[in-house]
Parts: structure tokens; C-alpha cells; sequence
């Protein structure tokens, strides 16, 4: 307690005052002694054993001190540091063993769950583990249509073998009748509707000239409908006419370049809409 008291204090951080202090206290207290003595010749071994005993006495208390200092330094504030150290590692040992605890009970729980799971695959297939289960095979939708029925339908069955005459010419004329209606159903056709944007050269450019000329291309599946004149730009007007297509029939592509073939008339051709019909 004394050696952690000395080594709070103060003091020693102006030690070099204190030791000048000190000095002048015994040189001081020399003087007295030396001035109370009578013989003047006696002074001088008297005052040099009191200066050598108080030379040896600082030495002494510097001693001391120094050892305090140091055994403070290499011996206490590395204890307390290991205290603190080993309980701190002794919490986080505490705590690394809850988090282990809770990590084996959920992997306990995982395995219950899986070997509950395994059992009940297992049961619900009669084969062995090794073989899955079949998935069972996917129910087909009726894909008969009403005409397919209709042709799968025996107008005219009887329980008997035979059958006369007359019945058979009836069951053969209601089929010849079927197949002809079946035959006069209209099939659905794809056409398109596309209107074309038609880009004379200039101004001067004969716009009527120009239309009549695309006009007179003609082809099956193809028909002309309305057209007009729209401003482009400095007083030039493009034509824009609309056209319905049988996609069997006529190519766009086609098309576009029988237009375009009317160089003398049309510097380019663009497609402004296309839908189909």
C-alpha cells in the first residue's frame, strides 16, 4: 500500500525543486550546527560528516523510490491488466458455449425432422427407398372436338348383325351430308392492313401521276383502299395510301419494291402501320 501510495504522489514530478530544497535545509542546517561550536578549527570534519551522512541518506531515499517505481511499474499494472483480460476471455468462453448448445439442439431437430420425412416417403411408395415413387401419369383432356364426335356417333347401331336396306341408304346419305357441310366451312384466312408512306422527289413531282401509278400494281390477295396527300416539309407532300394483304398470297416485301421500282416518281417507300386483320 505504501509503494502504490509513493508512486500516486505528486511530488516526484518536480523532483529536481524539491531536491534543491532539500539541499539548502541541510546546508542551512549545517551552518547553525557549525555557528553554536566554539573551536573554529573543529568545524570542518563535523561539517563534512554531516554533508557526507545526508549524501548518503538521499542516496538512499533515491534508492528506494527507484525500486518502488519500477516493482509498480513491472508488477501491478500488468496484474490488473491480466485480471481484466482473463474475464473477459471467460465471457466470451461462456458465451462461445451457448451459441455451440443452440447449434446442436437445432441439428438435433433437423435430423428428427429429416428421418420423420424419410419415413413417411418411404411408407407412402411400395417399392424399396432406392426406387422413386412413380408420379402418377397426368389425366388427358378430351381433345374431341364436336365434328369428331359426330363421326364416332352411330346414327343408326342396331343390337342385330344385319341391316336392311333401307337403313343402310339412310346412315349412307345422312354421312354424304355431313361430309358436304363439313366441306363448305369457311377457313380462316390471315390478311393484314398496312398503310404505306410514298416519297416523291421534290415539289414539282405529279402526285396524281404517282398514285395512279400505284395503284395500277395489282395482284390476288391484294386490295387498294383509301389514300391522301400529307405536308412533309418545304411545301413538299407525301402520299399515303392504305392497302389490305392476303398473307399467303402477297409478300410485303414484295410489294415495297414494286412500288419503289417507280423511280421516275417515288424516291422511297416506309411503312407507317401494319395490323393484322
Amino acid at each position: 500500500m505504501a509503494m502504490n501510495y509513493l508512486s500516486q504522489e505528486n511530488v516526484w514530478c518536480d523532483k529536481s525543486s524539491y531536491d534543491k530544497a532539500e539541499c539548502r535545509h541541510f546546508e542551512h542546517l549545517a551552518k547553525s550546527v557549525q555557528g553554536s561550536r566554539v573551536p573554529s578549527n573543529s568545524d570542518g570534519p563535523a561539517s563534512g560528516s554531516l554533508a557526507n551522512e545526508v549524501a548518503k541518506a538521499r542516496q538512499r531515499i533515491k534508492q528506494g523510490l527507484q525500486c518502488a517505481i519500477n516493482a509498480t511499474h513491472d508488477d501491478v499494472v500488468p496484474r490488473g491488466d491480466l485480471s481484466s483480460r482473463v474475464a473477459q476471455v471467460e465471457a466470451e468462453n461462456r458465451e462461445l458455449r451457448t451459441i455451440v448448445d443452440r447449434l446442436s439442439n437445432s441439428l438435433s431437430e433437423v435430423n428428427e425432422m429429416v428421418e420423420k420425412l424419410s419415413k413417411m416417403v418411404i411408407g407412402s411408395c411400395p417399392a424399396t427407398s432406392d426406387v422413386a415413387c412413380p408420379a402418377k401419369p397426368p389425366v388427358k383432356q378430351s381433345t374431341h372436338t364436336k365434328e369428331e364426335d359426330d363421326d364416332d356417333i352411330d346414327l343408326f347401331g342396331s343390337d342385330s348383325e344385319g341391316e336392311d336396306d333401307a337403313a343402310a341408304k339412310i346412315r349412307e346419305e345422312r354421312l354424304a351430308a355431313y361430309a358436304a357441310k363439313k366441306s363448305k366451312k369457311p377457313v380462316l384466312i390471315a390478311k393484314s392492313n398496312i398503310i404505306f408512306d410514298v416519297k416523291p422527289w421534290d415539289d414539282e413531282t405529279d402526285m396524281k401521276a404517282m398514285e395512279n401509278e400505284v395503284r395500277k400494281i395489282e395482284s390476288d390477295g391484294l386490295l387498294w383502299g383509301a389514300s391522301k396527300l400529307v405536308p412533309l416539309a418545304y411545301g413538299i407532300r407525301k402520299l399515303q395510301i392504305s392497302c389490305v394483304l392476303e398473307d399467303d398470297k402477297v409478300s410485303v416485301d414484295w410489294l415495297t419494291e414494286k412500288i419503289e421500282e417507280i423511280s421516275e416518281l417515288v424516291q422511297s417507300v416506309d411503312i407507317a402501320a401494319f395490323n393484322k386483320v
